[in-house]
Parts: C-alpha cells; structure tokens; sequence
C-alpha cells in the first residue's frame, strides 16, 4: 500500500535530524543535543507543587473524560491570567484545551484553510504553522525578518505579500528559532496591516513570560477590537512539556471568528478530551506564584549571553543575542557546505553536537543558518563550542 502524498510530504526538521543521531548512539557515539526546546532533558525541574498537585489529581478526579472542550476551573483561570496579563475581555466560553499549542495550530488551520488559501507566517517559523497549512491543502508564505535589526519583521515585505487569498497573519512572539522579541511599534503596524485588510491574527504566545530585554506585549494589548486567536500553554514557562497541554483563546469582539470556533470544537469532540488529571493538576501552575521563573531567566540569561559570545568568536559563523525563549539561529557564513542542512550533519558526524537545518524553518529566511538550544549548564554548552571551534578551524 501506498501512503498519502499529504502524509509523505510531511517534515519536521526538529525531530527529523535525530534519525541520523541515534545510528551515532548505536556506535557508541556521546551527542551533545542542542536541537529541541525540552528543558526538562536539561537542569530544569517542573515545580514540586505542580507535581504534587497531578498526584492528587489523580486521586480526586474519577480519571475518566474531561468536557472536550476543557476542565471548566482550569478554563476560568486561563480567563483570570489572560485578563490579567493581557487585558483581554473575554470570558470561559472563549477558551478551548488542547493537547500542546500544536493541537491548536492543527484544528484552528483546519478549521480555516481551504485548497489554494494563504497564510502568513515570519520567516523563519515554527514549522507546523507551514506544515499543517500544505497538509490541508493550503499555500504557507513566510514575510521576511531582518536579521541585522534583531529577526524583527519587515512590514514591507507583509504587506506586499498580502493577497485576495490570505486568510490570517500568524505572529510568533517571543520567537522560535530566532529568539526575537517583537517591539510595540512592529506589533502595531502588524494590527494596523491586518485591520486594513480584515485579516485575523493567530498570535503564538508560549514563551510570553520568557524575556531577558523588555517584556512580552500581545498584539492584542495593542488592537482591541481586531479578531485574533492567541496560542498559549504550559509547556516553557511552567516545565511541563511532557503533560502536553496548551490553549486558545478566541478574542473576538465583532464576532467574526464565531464558526471558526465553532469548526475548531467540533474538531475537539471528535478527538474527545485533552488529558484529565493533567487538567486538573495545572491549575496549580497558573494560580500559585511562578517562583521558578526567577532563577530559570538568570540561568538561561548568563547561557544565552555566554552562546552569543562564544559562536561569534568561531570562524566562520555569527549570531544575533536572543531576547527571549530559549533558541539562537546563528549563521553559517563559510561557503564551505552547499546547503544548512548539509552542515548540520558534518557538524553532526564530526564534532558530534545535534542542531537544526535553518531551512527547516524557512527553505528561503531560513537557509543558511541553523538553531540551537543554550538550555544545557555552561560547562555542556563549552564543551560543545570547543568541539564546534575545532570542527570550523579545520573547515574554514
């Protein structure tokens, strides 16, 4: 039998480079991994009052289904934290649970892509906002980021770039791969675009509380009458990549998004319910104080600054200092390798140390460069650069 052409053409070059990876691991080979954002592979640890809440949990709770479109607590202090944060007027009936921010990209381009339709995403992008778009048929284009002003957006280059066929503009704030953080003046003119053109904006906002230079504003602080879609979940901020819980939250003053959020419901029953005792457990994490954070941001802050400083000491490469998240994308600026994704495989076999293709985000914005994690201590993070040095001199 023969496989969808939709299933076949699927990529994800995140996870795709660890193929070749475990061949190594099967010779014996120790590889540094600095290709995923997991910072519980790392000296990250979820709050204890956070774990010790999902052991109740699984006590308390029957275990069976949750109401597929969320637990209604954990829904109400998703309500109270987004008001909160982001001054958003909106109520329960707005949110809807999901399994990881992904699940959210999935059923809300599902939910809106039609054959031939357009998105518009930065350039580089998180990957599933290009792949679930061509998965269901739809065309991704990527508007460029300006790596000499810090990955910030070129609003020229969007605004050329939207067409009778466009359907919603997609901000991913603070960045992934780049490590951007986005400032008011670009977000504005991003709202004024997109109010120009009656154009949604599906805001990614998982890493919002993860800053080093200013802090996280949404789009929607900025434009309060304009539809848009916020993605959010537990993942980074509170450590829980494995319980795999994210959120929408449709913001939807005039009503326009009403049977897209309708279309993403239906498509939650279907799959019936995230993850009860998870559900539950979480509320913990978005009610109690983020005591963690403090010392999370100054452990990733001197990381981020000594990954900056290192990459633009080896010849041959150069790196913008991240602003927020956990990602760099330095670039590759020997002519020695044909392509990015060719140069992370040499770098893979000889020097031993795993990252990420840059077209991987974007075959056009993101070529040339690839991304790496700072999330490992500093004394993994030197070993791994000596080896990256050496590898470089002897290619240079």
């Amino acid at each position: 039998m023969q496989a969808t052409k939709r299933t076949m053409g699927i990529e994800y070059a995140i996870r795709d480079v660890l193929l070749p990876a475990r061949e190594l691991e099967k010779k014996g080979v120790e590889i540094t991994k600095l290709h995923i954002g997991d910072p519980n592979k790392f000296d990250f640890r979820t709050p204890k009052h956070v774990r010790d809440a999902l052991c109740r949990a699984v006590e308390k709770c029957d275990n069976g289904y949750e109401e597929s479109e969320g637990n209604k607590e954990l829904r109400q202090a998703i309500v109270e934290k987004e008001q909160k944060k982001n001054k958003l007027d909106i109520d329960i009936n707005d949110v809807i649970v999901t399994n990881g921010v992904t699940e959210s990209i999935q059923t809300i381009t599902a939910a809106i892509i039609e054959p031939g339709d357009e998105i518009l995403a930065p350039g580089p992008s998180y990957p599933s906002y290009m792949e679930f778009t061509k998965f269901f048929g739809g065309v991704p284009v990527t508007y460029r980021t300006i790596e000499e002003e810090n990955w910030q957006p070129d609003i020229d280059d969007l605004r050329k770039k939207i067409t009778r066929r466009t359907k919603y503009i997609v901000v991913i704030n603070p960045n992934n791969p780049t490590g951007a953080l986005y400032s008011d003046k670009v977000l504005k003119q991003i709202t004024d675009l997109a109010g120009e053109h009656n154009l949604p904006i599906i805001s990614d906002e998982i890493y919002d509380l993860m800053t080093f230079e200013g802090e996280h504003h949404s789009p929607a602080t900025l434009a309060k009458d304009l539809p848009m879609i916020l993605c959010n979940g537990f993942s980074k901020i509170d450590l829980l990549p494995g319980w795999r819980l994210g959120y929408s939250v449709f913001r939807d003053p005039t009503g326009e998004l009403a049977e897209i959020k309708d279309a993403v419901q239906r498509q939650l029953r279907l799959r019936l319910s995230a993850n009860a005792p998870c559900q539950m457990a979480v509320i913990e994490a978005l009610k109690h104080p983020k005591d963690h954070l403090k010392g999370m941001m100054a452990k990733l802050k001197e990381r981020g600054d000594f990954s900056t400083k290192r990459i633009n000491e080896i010849p041959g490469l150069s790196v913008r200092k991240p602003q927020g998240a956990f990602y760099m994308f330095p670039k590759v600026e020997s002519k020695k390798w044909k392509t990015d994704k060719e140069f992370v495989l040499d770098l893979l076999n000889n020097a031993h140390v795993l990252t990420v293709p840059g077209s991987g985000f974007d075959p056009l914005y993101g070529k040339g460069h690839f991304r790496m994690v700072f999330l490992p201590p500093i004394e993994t993070l030197e070993s791994a650069f000596d080896r990256i040095e050496s590898f470089m001199k002897k290619n240079a």
